[in-house]
């Protein structure tokens, strides 16, 4: 027969039977957990310490790499000065830039070789779940959609123009619509894990009803065909198929611009959904490299070198 704990002393083991079990106290040699996770953006924004190297106890991506002895890293070649083809050069397959200074700079802290894989920009994402390579670098801006199909690390540049959202309404209802309270009771429409979407959600507040298309393209004819009042797009997109359909009865809304905060601005780095701790790697390298503006330094050199040898 088991009989219960009496008095003070029977309680205090009983709390600290219950502190073992729930993890409150750790027994002695217990192996520490370490947690590598995403902000409510779905992108990594935590670090770790690459002064080491890739960690005896790394997991998933991070160790394979560090077996196998190589980086593989996906990239576009046509993006200079980011990455180009380099005929003079000695690293990383021919390949120069930027971004493959970047690549090498993580390789580095690996204490690893660096295999570049090129590209077409439409390939590069689905080249991660395929298993072609590691790492995506590519001048990737952060969406909605990526961050939840991929893991995303933290802007290793910001200096190029932001993404802007705009309001584009058929051309007969733009004198009712010239402002986002013009929205007040009225359909509108982005495209579902978008940026314009995100952005949506967020700023505006009094409408009637908030529809999500497949495509950009699926929220201008929306609009065209009556489906919704307004659209929330991508500006750049927006002026560029208005351009090339002059006759689609759409205008873009002068003055209306939602602009996303800077944590979602800038480039970042990819890897397959659930390598959050290669990224943890990946984003303490860019810690160092912001804190020594080491990045643009590099993109004022490639851009020198594309012009020396005439490409």
């Amino acid at each position: 027969m088991i009989k219960p704990f009496a008095g003070r002393t029977g309680a205090a083991l009983l709390m600290l039977w219950a502190l073992l079990i729930c993890g409150g106290i750790r027994p002695a040699g217990a192996e520490e957990q370490r947690y590598y996770v995403e902000n409510d953006w779905n992108y990594v924004e935590e670090s770790m310490d690459v002064s080491g190297g890739i960690p005896e106890d790394a997991s998933g991506a991070l160790a394979q790499i560090a077996r196998k002895g190589v980086l593989r890293v996906a990239t576009v070649v046509s993006q200079t000065p980011r990455v180009f083809q380099d005929p003079e050069g000695a690293a990383a397959n021919l390949y120069g830039g930027a971004d493959i200074r970047l690549a090498q700079c993580i390789a580095d802290r690996m204490g690893v070789a660096l295999k570049i894989v090129p590209l077409e920009e439409s390939q590069v994402l689905p080249s991660l779940t395929e298993d072609q390579c590691d790492l995506a670098i590519a001048a990737l801006a952060y969406t909605p959609g990526r961050a939840l199909a991929y893991e995303l690390s933290k802007s290793y540049y910001n200096g190029g123009p932001a993404e802007t959202v705009s309001l584009i309404v058929r051309e007969e209802d733009s004198a009712g619509i010239s402002s986002l309270e013009d929205l007040e009771n009225r359909t509108i429409v982005a495209q579902s894990n978008s940026l314009p979407e995100a952005l949506g959600a967020l700023r505006i507040r009094n409408y009637g009803e908030f529809q999500r298309s497949f495509t950009p393209q699926g929220a201008y004819e929306a609009v065209a065909r009556g489906q919704a009042d307004a659209a929330l797009v991508l500006a750049r997109q927006a002026e560029a198929y208005l351009q090339r359909y002059p006759d689609c009865g759409l205008k873009l809304v002068e003055g209306v611009t939602l602009l996303p905060e800077r944590a979602l601005t800038g480039d970042r780095v990819a890897a397959r959904k659930g390598e959050t701790e290669l990224i943890y790697f990946v984003n303490g390298v860019i810690d160092g490299l912001t804190d020594a503006d080491a990045y643009e330094d590099w993109l004022e050199e490639a851009a020198e070198l594309v012009e020396d040898l005439g490409l």
